[in-house]
């Protein structure tokens, strides 16, 4: 069996007072003062977000005390009660048809809707994690000066083909190369700077992309694009464009 919940004194007890002020004040008093508080929630709703709740139970209680008053102005017989009755359909239908049009527009302005977990909704993720891509910018080097290995391999250029000392090697391509921060990827100019060549030193796996130019490094991962200024691309974005492995 669920437990109950304590009744909440502190906020029923103001309630029950207003209710019964509105009640001993003629009627003609106290719905003026609940046409006020309608119109303060209707024209500054986003000023008066964290009062609109108690703003809105003061409407609900007070109606109730202006409806007393009312019945008791109209002699307290059947006909006051039936008028009382009528006003509350009237009253508290109108209440409903405004707290839906308030919850709608603060649906529609995220600004202007509030919570009392506001903490907890400002500390959940909403979304992936967004990471700052930053680009380490390439090497660029010449056979005519010789090429740093990170790796330390002897790398010779000779007719076009570049030779690694294990045997390896990437043709068709000019004299200018750079090498990855760690020494994973190592890329090439095509010639008449066509395009470029990468190859995965790790996975042993060569792309030759026509069109294509390196921009930087990320993570140990080539950063491509087509012209400068473009927004560059990750290669698992450009493979299967242009690769020709």
């Amino acid at each position: 069996m669920a437990p109950r919940r304590p009744i909440a004194w502190n906020l029923l007890l103001p309630a029950l007072a207003w209710a019964g002020l509105l009640a001993l004040l003629p009627w003609w008093i106290g719905l003026p003062l609940l046409l006020a508080l309608m119109a303060v929630l209707l024209l500054r709703p986003q000023r008066l977000a964290g009062h609109a709740p108690l703003l809105r139970g003061g409407l609900r209680w007070g109606l109730a005390g202006v409806l007393l008053a009312l019945q008791r102005a109209f002699g307290g017989d059947a006909f006051a009660w039936g008028a009382a009755l009528l006003g509350a359909l009237a009253g508290y239908t109108l209440l409903a048809g405004m707290e839906a049009w308030l919850d709608r527009a603060q649906r529609h302005d995220p600004a202007a809707a509030t919570s009392a977990e506001w903490p907890e909704l400002a500390l959940a993720p909403i979304g992936p994690v967004a990471e700052i891509i930053e680009l380490q910018l390439p090497v660029w080097q010449s056979t005519d000066e010789g090429l740093t290995d990170p790796l330390a391999h002897r790398v010779e250029y000779r007719s076009g083909n570049f030779q690694f000392a294990d045997g390896s090697g990437i043709d068709g391509v000019g004299p200018h190369a750079a090498f990855s921060p760690v020494g994973r990827w190592f890329v090439a100019r095509m010639p008449n700077d066509h395009g470029i060549v990468l190859w995965d030193r790790e996975h042993h796996r060569r792309h030759r992309l026509r069109g294509w130019r390196l921009c930087g490094w990320h993570h140990e991962q080539p950063w491509l694009c087509r012209r400068e200024g473009d927004m560059p691309l990750a290669l698992p974005a450009v493979l299967g464009q242009d690769d020709e492995d």
